[in-house]
């Protein structure tokens, strides 16, 4: 069994951007959902998942904004050509046989996390496709990532980690926590890059570790950097891990591939005026009836 996990929004903004000035005949943008729709059928036709499921994102967690009044702070509102695309997105998801979760107050990062870490206990195999980083703290011998700007179409695995990062996945929430995220707008050690906070993780292990041996860093201004910002690298490690025990998660029988409603699509992709996927979709119907 393998479960594809897509991030809903991540996924939306880049069918947005990727594609512009495409509407409806009553003069709707659809630009997102025409690049949304392929860029799904893309991967499944990759993965051949046996469950799939896209979750969105249900706000900012609060535990984490109590920590960071600024988490996230810096993200652009959403473009209303885009927001007004994404209830349609889930109506095709409806239609083509996908499962969509979103809940208030849960961040997508944290139920994707959630799913991927249930699925693999439970024997499947997972993909999650999204680019964020924080995902690659889950990556194992069975979770595997996709990153729709790679287009080699070849998935993140352990070693695929290391050379990106230079440390295990085990070791990535204490490499985000030394380096920061500019995306979460948080804040990383002044002085400690990538490689550096890479160099640090495999000479001492942890985040832990390098604290109770602070006394061996051997340059005095990473040495002094470190001891400043200890509170900070704290509590980015309670900001950057997934939590993996949140209320709510759906059942991964409820994420089972589900069937077309093919009459439902035609009529979605009559509205859109996507003529291609309509015929295709006709073509399919019209070829199952004379097998």
């Amino acid at each position: 069994m393998r479960l594809l996990i897509i991030d809903g929004h991540a996924f939306a903004y880049r069918a947005f951007y990727g594609i512009r000035g495409l509407t409806s005949p009553s003069g709707q943008p659809t630009n997102a959902i025409y690049g949304f729709i392929n860029m799904l059928a893309k991967l499944e036709a990759q993965v051949l998942p046996t469950h799939a499921v896209v979750v969105w994102d249900g706000g900012l967690d609060a535990e984490r904004v109590e920590e960071l009044d600024d988490y996230k702070g810096q993200r652009d509102p959403m473009p209303d050509d885009m927001e007004v695309q994404l209830d349609e997105m889930v109506e095709y998801l409806e239609a083509e046989g996908w499962a969509s979760v979103c809940d208030d107050g849960v961040e997508a990062d944290d139920r994707i996390g959630q799913l991927a870490s249930r699925a693999e206990a439970e024997g499947f195999e997972v993909a999650i496709a999204s680019s964020d980083k924080d995902f690659l703290q889950l990556i194992n011998d069975r979770v595997k990532m996709w990153n729709p700007a790679d287009k080699s179409g070849v998935p993140m695995d352990v070693d695929a980690v290391v050379a990106k990062t230079g440390v295990q996945p085990s070791q990535i929430v204490d490499w985000l926590s030394l380096v920061g995220d500019a995306a979460d707008n948080i804040p990383g050690v002044p002085g400690v890059g990538v490689k550096t906070a890479a160099v640090l993780l495999n000479e001492f292990g942890s985040v832990d570790g390098i604290y109770r041996r602070l006394a061996e860093v051997r340059r005095d201004k990473q040495r002094e950097s470190l001891a400043a910002a200890e509170v900070v690298v704290r509590r980015n490690q309670s900001l950057v891990a997934l939590k993996l025990d949140l209320p709510g998660v759906p059942g991964l029988d409820d994420l089972r591939r589900g069937f077309q409603d093919t009459a439902r699509l035609e009529k979605l992709f009559e509205t859109w005026g996507f003529r291609t996927m309509l015929n295709n979709l006709r073509e399919a119907r019209q070829g199952a009836l004379f097998e």
